[in-house]
């Protein structure tokens, strides 16, 4: 298929990242632990020995990698990473998904290896502070900012419900979130998301085969359907930010299942009528 980006199957794709000064797209494979990209033909692999799922843009050569025990500096290079911030100890849980924000700094979402109830949180690292913001979540997604720089996002999964949050002029909450969408009564579940210049939010909706367009008013104004029924993560890169790329998954799949869905776990990328915004650089220190 034209749509399919990379054909390795993920068991769960996620943290789908366009990197901006490098033109390279990548992304995780959480349970398979492990970070991927490719450049045209060339296939790239780099192995952890735990859990990892989101990243930022530091440099062109180095990226930080969020994995279950916490923010880690990784030069793409040569692989090699160091601790820039450790999450609490507590080894039930992993990261999930993750975006730098306008600031500068990192959003993190954890939660349980085996999805417990309101085990996980959403985090901010910014100016080397690791703050917790939202505790109680199960299973934490769709993390982006709008185009002004005034609003954050986040969704928990298992509730169906996307949360806007106003921010203040260093990017921490200003006030308590605000419902933006409320995707129980369709049966949608919310994952990963991004956003485009025009403050329209893009969301992978787990279980549904698709990632939806929303406006800023919440109306839904596009649909695209990919050939795997568990996308996952969504990012607009290219050379003119036009591209959508989307992560799949075959977890909780029976063997029979994966006969049938023979693209589960894939990477999407198609041509979409939007202009996407540049990730944003993480700024350590």
């Amino acid at each position: 298929m034209s749509d399919i980006f990379d054909a390795r199957r993920c068991e769960l794709g996620e943290g789908a990242f366009w990197h901006p000064e490098r033109q390279q797209f990548f992304w995780f494979d959480i349970t398979g632990k492990a970070l991927l990209s490719r450049e045209r033909d060339k296939e790239f692999q780099w192995q952890f020995d735990e859990c990892v799922s989101a990243a930022g843009w530091i440099s062109r050569t180095e990226l930080l990698v969020a994995s279950e025990t916490g923010l880690w500096r990784m030069d793409i290079d040569t692989g090699s990473r160091e601790i820039v911030a450790d999450f609490p100890s507590e080894p039930h849980l992993r990261s999930n998904d993750g975006r730098a924000d306008p600031w500068g700094g990192f959003w993190i979402g954890t939660m349980g290896k085996r999805s417990e109830h309101e085990a996980g949180a959403v985090w901010r690292y910014y100016r080397g502070e690791m703050r917790k913001l939202y505790p109680g979540i199960s299973i934490p997604n769709a993390i982006c900012f709008d185009a002004g720089r005034s609003l954050g996002y986040f969704a928990d999964t298992r509730l169906r419900r996307v949360w806007s949050v106003r921010l203040d002029r260093d990017g921490w909450p200003a006030q308590a979130p605000e419902l933006f969408l409320d995707l129980a009564a369709n049966g949608v579940s919310p994952d990963g998301a991004v956003t485009d210049c025009e403050g329209n939010f893009w969301n992978a909706q787990w279980g549904a085969g698709r990632v939806a367009c929303y406006a800023p008013d919440g109306r839904e104004i596009a649909v695209h359907h990919f050939d795997a029924v568990r996308i996952s993560c969504p990012a607009i890169g290219g050379a003119d930010l036009d591209q959508l790329f989307a992560t799949s998954a075959q977890q909780g799949m029976t063997p029979e299942a994966r006969l049938v869905e023979p693209h589960a776990g894939m990477t999407f990328c198609r041509r979409v009528q939007a202009k996407g915004l540049e990730e944003y650089r993480v700024v350590l220190g």
